[in-house]
Parts: C-alpha cells; sequence; structure tokens
C-alpha cells in the first residue's frame, strides 16, 4: 500500500513533466512546419534526389545502403527521408513535421533515460528542458537536411536505456540489444561513434560499476564488441568522404588544432550566451590570435584537472565534462570535413554533458540555501523561458533559402557560402545581374583569403559564375570564368560540362563534345554530360556528329542513373533509338517520357514528347530539335 502510495506521485510527475517538454518543444519548433526548404544540402538530401523522391520501393531501400548519399553513408537517415517522400511528397512541412517530432521523443527519452540513471526528477527535466529548446538546437531541428541529427538522438538514448537495463541484468541478450541500437544510431549518424566511451563514463557515474582496477578491466572488455562497431563505421565514413574532399587541400595542422581548440571554448561561450548563431561559420584559418589559443588550451587543462580531482567528490562533474569532450571529438576539427570553423549542430549531444554537470553541481552547492526549492524552481523556470523564446527567434530565418543566407550575412563577415548560395538562388530565380553581383563577391572572399589554397571551392565559384553569365547570354564571359575554373581544379566536371555548354551556344559542336568527353572521363556517372553527349549524336543538324548506336549507349546510362524518372533523358533515348533506326523502340519509349512528363505536371514537356513521338511514327528521326 505504501508503495503504491509513492509510485503513483513519482508516476504523475513523471507524465507532467513529459507533457511539459513536450509543449515548449513544439511551442519554439512547431512554427517550422510552415517553412519551405532551403537550398543547403536540402537538395541533395531531399528534392534534387530521384530515388530520395520516389519514396519507399525495394529498389531504394537496397540503394540506401549500398551507395553514399549526400557525402555520407547513412542508410537509415537515407530511409527516412523516403518515408517523408512516401507521405509527404515534395510538402517541406511534413519533412519538417518528421524532425520536429524525433526531437520531441528524444527529448522525452533524455528526460526518462536520466531519470532512470539517476533516481531525480526535476535535475532531470531541467536537462532535458535546456536540451529540448536552447538555441544551439534550431540548426538540427528547424533544417530538414540534418534529421541525422534528431533520428540518431533518439536511437543514442534508446541505447543508454537499454545500456542501464544491461548494466542492472547483464545478461547476453541484454547486451545483444544495446549492441542493435548502438548499430541503428550508427546508421543515422556516424558521429555516434563516441558511445562506447559515454558508456564507460556512465559505468563510473551514476551506475557506479567502477570502484577498482579490476572492475575498470571488465567494462572496458565487454565494451569491444561496440568499439569494433565504431571502427567499422569510422571508416565507413572515412571512404565515403574522401571523394567529396577530393580537390580540398586540408587545412593545415596546426591551424585545425588551433580551431578545435578555440572551439571546445565557443561552444561554451554560445551556451551561456547563444547570439549571433548561424547556419555557417567559416574557418578562421590562421587568423586566431595566439593569446585566445593559448586561453583556450590552459582553460580546457583546468577543467580537465579540475575534473579528474574531483572525481571522486564530484564524480558528476568528471562525467559531464568528459561526455563533453569526448562527444564532440570527431566534429571538432581535427579531421576536416567541409570547411566550417565550428557548426551549432554539433553541440546536439555533446552539450548534455556540460548540462548535466552543471545541474548536479548547482543542486550540491545549493543544498544548504534557505528557500533552496523556490529559489531553485524559479531559476529554473527563468532560464528555460528566457532560451525559449531566444530559440523561437532563431528559428523565422530558417524559412527559406534568402531569409536564411541573409541572416547568416548579418551575423558573420566575409562567408563566402552565405554569398554563393545567395548566388544560386538568384540564378535559379532568373535574376541574373543579382546572382553575378553574389557569385563576383564569393570569388573576391576566397581569392583574397587563405582559402585561395582549398582550390575546389574557388574552383566551384568560378563556375557557378560561368553558368549565370551563359544564361544571361553573355557567351564569352561564360568561356573565360569556366577555363579559370578548370586552370583552379583540372579535375572539375561541372566546369567542363558548362564549358561544352557555352561551346554548343556558339555553335562550336566539336569543341563541345571534347568538353562533354573530358567530363565523363573525369566523372563516368555524370548524367547531365551523358545526356547532353547522347543529344548532340542523336539530333545534331551536321551529320559528322551523328551517331545513334554511341547516342543510345549515352543515354541508356543516363537513364539507368536516373532509375526511369527522367522524362527528359527517356526522351533523349527516344531521339537516340530514332537516330538509330530503331523506330519502334522510340516510340515507345517517347510515349513512356510523355506519360512521365505528365504525371509529373509538365504538360510543355510532354506536348513536345507528343510532337518528336509523330515524327517517329512516320520514320523520321529527331534532328535539330
Amino acid at each position: 500500500m505504501n508503495e503504491n502510495n509513492t509510485a503513483n506521485p513519482r508516476r504523475v510527475e513523471r507524465v507532467f513533466v513529459c507533457i511539459y517538454l513536450l509543449a515548449i518543444t513544439w511551442l519554439v519548433f512547431g512554427q517550422t512546419l510552415r517553412h519551405d526548404f532551403v537550398n543547403y544540402d536540402d537538395d541533395t538530401y531531399v528534392y534534387r534526389q530521384p530515388m530520395v523522391t520516389s519514396g519507399l520501393t525495394v529498389t531504394g531501400l537496397g540503394w540506401a545502403f549500398t551507395h553514399v548519399h549526400a557525402r555520407n553513408w547513412h542508410p537509415l537517415t537515407t530511409i527516412s527521408h523516403m518515408m517523408d517522400c512516401q507521405l509527404f511528397g515534395l510538402k517541406a512541412g511534413g519533412h519538417h513535421f518528421t524532425n520536429v517530432l524525433l526531437h520531441s521523443i528524444a527529448v522525452v527519452l533524455l528526460f526518462l533515460v536520466l531519470e532512470a540513471l539517476t533516481g531525480t526528477i526535476w535535475r532531470s527535466a531541467f536537462v532535458a528542458a535546456v536540451f529540448a529548446i536552447h538555441p544551439l538546437r534550431v540548426e538540427s531541428v528547424a533544417w530538414i537536411a540534418e534529421r541525422k541529427d534528431v533520428l540518431s538522438a533518439v536511437f543514442f538514448f534508446l541505447t543508454l536505456a537499454a545500456y542501464l537495463r544491461y548494466a542492472r541484468k547483464p545478461t547476453g541478450w541484454h547486451f545483444v540489444f544495446v549492441a542493435i541500437l548502438f548499430t541503428c544510431g550508427l546508421l543515422a549518424k556516424p558521429m555516434l561513434v563516441t558511445v562506447p566511451f559515454v558508456l564507460l563514463l556512465l559505468d563510473y557515474w551514476p551506475l557506479q560499476r567502477i570502484v577498482d582496477a579490476r572492475s575498470f578491466r571488465k567494462v572496458v572488455m565487454e565494451k569491444i564488441p561496440l568499439l569494433a562497431l565504431s571502427a567499422a563505421s569510422s571508416v565507413a565514413t572515412v571512404i565515403a568522404q574522401t571523394r567529396h574532399m577530393e580537390g580540398i587541400e586540408p587545412f593545415p595542422v596546426a591551424w585545425r588544432i588551433n580551431n578545435a581548440l578555440v572551439s571546445y571554448l565557443t561552444y561554451i561561450g554560445q551556451m551561456f550566451w547563444p547570439t549571433h548563431l548561424a547556419a555557417f561559420y567559416p574557418h578562421p584559418e590562421n587568423r586566431l590570435p595566439l593569446w585566445e589559443v593559448m586561453l583556450a588550451t590552459l582553460f580546457l587543462i583546468a577543467i580537465s584537472v579540475a575534473a579528474l580531482v574531483l572525481r571522486r567528490k564530484r564524480p558528476y562533474f568528471f562525467v559531464g565534462w568528459f561526455w563533453y569532450l569526448g562527444m564532440l571529438v570527431p566534429v571538432i576539427g581535427l579531421f576536416q570535413v567541409g570547411m566550417q570553423g565550428h557548426a551549432d549542430r554539433y553541440t546536439y549531444l555533446s552539450q548534455i554533458g556540460l548540462l548535466l554537470a552543471l545541474t548536479w553541481a548547482l543542486a550540491d552547492l545549493s543544498s544548504r540555501w534557505p528557500y533552496r526549492r523556490q529559489i531553485l524552481a524559479v531559476g529554473a523556470a527563468s532560464v528555460v523561458a528566457v532560451l525559449a523564446w531566444k530559440a523561437h527567434a532563431e528559428v523565422p530565418p530558417w524559412r527559406n533559402s534568402e531569409s536564411l543566407w541573409q541572416h547568416v550575412l548579418a551575423v558573420t563577415s566575409n562567408n563566402q557560402v552565405a554569398q554563393n548560395n545567395l548566388a544560386t538562388l538568384f540564378e535559379q530565380r532568373g535574376q541574373l545581374d543579382q546572382a553575378i553581383a553574389y557569385y563576383q563577391q564569393s570569388i573576391a572572399i576566397q581569392s583574397n583569403s587563405g582559402q585561395a589554397r582549398h582550390t575546389l571551392g574557388l574552383a566551384d565559384a568560378h563556375t557557378n559564375l560561368a553558368n549565370a553569365f551563359l544564361k544571361k547570354g553573355e557567351i564569352d564571359d561564360s568561356i573565360a570564368e569556366g577555363l579559370i575554373a578548370i586552370k583552379l581544379q583540372p579535375r572539375l566536371t561541372d566546369a567542363y560540362i558548362t564549358l561544352g555548354n557555352a561551346h554548343l551556344q556558339k555553335r562550336a559542336v566539336g569543341e563541345a563534345i571534347a568538353y562533354y568527353e573530358k567530363s565523363l572521363q573525369l566523372s563516368p556517372d555524370s548524367i547531365l554530360a551523358l545526356n547532353n553527349l547522347a543529344l548532340i549524336f542523336a539530333t545534331s543538324t551536321d551529320g559528322q556528329f551523328r551517331d545513334g548506336p554511341r547516342a543510345i549507349q549515352l543515354a541508356k546510362h543516363a537513364d539507368a542513373l536516373c532509375s526511369g524518372k527522367n522524362p527528359d533523358i527517356m526522351r533523349t533515348l527516344a531521339s537516340a533509338y530514332a537516330e538509330a533506326g530503331q523506330f519502334a523502340d522510340a516510340v515507345a519509349t517517347g510515349q513512356q517520357a510523355s506519360s512521365l512528363a505528365k504525371a509529373q505536371r509538365n504538360l510543355r514537356l510532354a506536348s513536345e514528347i507528343d510532337f518528336d513521338v509523330d515524327l517517329y511514327k512516320v520514320n523520321l528521326p529527331r534532328h535539330g530539335r
């Protein structure tokens, strides 16, 4: 009877806390359901990836596990995007809904796991509340492409819950369950490779499984299977990202170490004072003052030593601090991935360690305060309210691409990524003068900084400018920019395609073919190069360039890469069949292309294809169209 009386109020408190956490999470992030996609990886993750936009298919599931997607191998994240496309199509609000839902689940799981680990409700609730609505969470939740954060977090907390069960009843099946959930987390985002280290910390506190050298060896040995999973994930990640980093000369080791040390301090500062947050922070390169690096180094050493000294008296501080340091290791900048100096999203799980240490430390230090409960309650409520207000104000810039990058330019300086993405946006809108101006600013920033040594990023800016000039009809300027791009980076496939397009507009067909062929040598699966070459070989008005069998070969390759989902590519294949005299195949393929275009509501393209089909029915090829 007494046990029930004790358990019921605690159960009510848990339910109340869960409802409260869900409420504040949706209060802050519910507004994202009205947001659009942004042109910052949302295209490569979702709306321009045919295998994803096709929804859940058997082919797609196999592809997710066997292909690199958006420069990473994270099949469960890829599948989650496929599920969204299956359910919501390309309505961005549905994709945002999933992000917020997953974050909400992660928040509740964090509270329940902490409460189960430590036996404290209100401290656990405070940590979960700050985790839920801190402004540093905005990037992870409001950015569709960062689905991997919120999805991996769910599996991370489930892994912790399963490990708690295993620690209390260590059976083989319980450990297998831990390993399965951990594997799922790695398949969502490989940043979870540090989980075995976090579990080791939890063994020390609050699980208290480490009491002497023997017990320490035991808990380390039992982590070996999990460490093997981490190692396998790390290898897969390196392989997946190697191709993405091709042409990017790594920052010198000294720059990376200096930036890593300062970034650890930067994230702590942002936790207490989250202002001037941005989607992209340029790397400081060699511009960090020596005093700043030294201060960061001394601070990290001092806190680490203090955590070690206090590990018996304040074990939560030891665990929380090294949780923070350890979880950031894969993304702190020692191993270069991308050109950013640091990123808000990297604090998504790592910051929990700091919150844990500070919350428990404050609770202990206030143990003798008069009116302790009232002071802590008011203080906690105030902190959560202020952070929620600040986070709510940080969400609107993510509503679309233009507002996002204009905000980034307002809070950062010399940000070539923001300039370049704004330029791309204006180019897509047909506002070519604005696009050219932003491209030129992006090039100026990169050329005048140490980042000029990273030729791929500068090779991209000149290629984009070349495309903008081409769309404006300034062909000679386009060719000039394209030549600069390949001089900076001779293996840049897109630059050769742009040069091919420019020469094609000048009716220099032979030169255009040479550039397209070069692009295919560098990237045999370049759909655009395959299609453009096939189109020339199938439809050129100059007979010396027509080659039906070669056109079929190229167009079939492009169509296979698109999984038969692109009506433009299928139109080219139909034209290739016609040039080779295979008119029955041309008619059948053209009709399929027309049906596909109509299904995609591209009625203008469907009408043009129907005209082509009428030619094929009377055994006429499509020359000059």
